[in-house]
């Protein structure tokens, strides 16, 4: 279990730094006057951080050492929407990738008990992920149009934008814990 404990220690710094980030872009997104898109990474953000509090859970209930990561300071600025959704998206791939190395430790070490923790996180990417590539491709059909931008930032502040992924991907009560 030491190996693993170690691979999931360090995951933490990914879901630490993906809630940092986020805030970060929330704030962002705030000063640029796009209040839903600044609540939606708001959001994004402290269910980072539940992902992270569900990690060091399960190793604090295994009698296992918990180390909090150093975090980096993201960055404030983009130049674009797009382009901080597309930041946002490969933020997620990297935690998807993470999560499947943790997945493969904990089946070689036999660790069955971490694989089903590891379950939901599965089925949590696959989410994540839709919802990051949804956003990516609205954004880019919207190109420079602003009133578009507009009206998919009115769509998050209403809560509507993301029914359509949820729908789709069937996924929709995995996600938020």
């Amino acid at each position: 279990m030491k190996d693993l404990t170690r691979a999931i220690n360090a995951h933490l710094e990914l879901e630490f730094q993906a809630s940092y980030s986020y805030l970060s872009m929330s704030i962002w997104l705030r000063e640029m006057d796009l209040a839903g898109f600044s609540h939606y990474m708001l959001s994004k953000s402290d269910e980072e951080r539940g992902h992270a509090a569900r990690m060091i859970a399960y190793l604090v209930d295994c009698d296992e050492q918990v180390l909090l990561p150093m975090i980096q300071s993201p960055p404030r600025q983009w130049q674009s929407v797009q382009q901080l959704f597309d930041q946002v998206f490969e933020q997620e791939k990297a935690v998807t990738a993470s999560i499947n190395r943790l997945y493969a430790l904990a089946d070689s070490d036999g660790e069955r008990s971490a694989a089903a923790m590891l379950d939901w996180f599965v089925t949590e990417q696959i989410q994540e992920e839709a919802e990051a590539r949804f956003v990516l491709k609205r954004l880019r059909l919207a190109g420079d149009n602003s009133a578009a931008l507009l009206l998919l930032d009115q769509q998050f502040l209403e809560g509507t934008a993301m029914a359509s992924v949820k729908l789709a991907t069937g996924y929709g009560a995995a996600a938020g814990a």
